[in-house]
């Protein structure tokens, strides 16, 4: 298989901010106290949508950018800008990914739902992630990257990966190896893999 990258046609996106503007607002308005009563599921997939959302919308608001990185400073990293709101108050995609999603889920696969809005980062979904599916949802996330070929790719018995297995190494606790091999068929057994992480492309991911 060849890359699995997406590209979103961020021009497109501006024509038609109105409607995502519009579904932003719906996610801003739900109270904390109606998302604590939510199920586990529900609350994963509408923390999901809610980083992606807002990230799209990071990008809209600053547009044209060479990388999404543009957007920070030397003193402040775009993700940590407190740009939206969430439960009332202000907060930023840092909050959102390593507060909420990653404090209170233990689940690796939510590093192949979340887009960073880079080349580098596993595909952006074209559907809203739902708790009825988002098991499977977030199977297919994982196995698609996992099988990027550009993205993880294996040269004799060296197994380059992402670097988002080494930023975030403790969220796999059972190993990167053994979490590569569980998606990816074709590897050498783990005790014979050498791990080495790639370069990251965070040029914007735009069409």
């Amino acid at each position: 298989m060849q890359g699995h990258q997406s590209r979103v046609d961020y021009p497109r996106l501006i024509e038609t901010r109105g409607q995502l503007d519009q579904y932003l607002a719906s996610l801003s308005s739900v109270p904390r106290t109606t998302f604590d009563g939510f199920t586990k599921d529900q609350q994963l997939a509408y923390l999901i949508n809610t980083y992606n959302g807002y990230q799209l919308r990071q990008v809209i608001d600053h547009y044209p950018l060479k990388s999404i990185k543009d957007v920070g400073s030397f003193f402040s990293s775009p993700w940590s800008k407190e740009f939206f709101i969430l439960f009332g108050e202000a907060a930023s995609l840092d909050y959102v990914e390593h507060q909420l999603i990653r404090k209170l889920f233990k689940e690796p696969r939510i590093h192949f739902a979340v887009n960073c809005a880079s080349i580098s980062c596993p595909p952006l979904s074209n559907q809203a992630y739902v708790a009825l599916r988002l098991d499977d949802q977030l199977e297919h996330a994982a196995s698609n990257f996992l099988n990027d070929t550009e993205a993880n790719y294996l040269k004799g018995e060296t197994l380059y990966v992402s670097k988002i297995f080494d930023w975030y190494e403790e969220d796999f606790p059972n190993g990167v190896i053994n979490f590569a091999t569980r998606y990816r068929s074709g590897l050498p057994a783990a005790n014979q893999i050498k791990l080495r992480f790639s370069e990251y492309n965070w040029n914007l991911n735009q069409r």
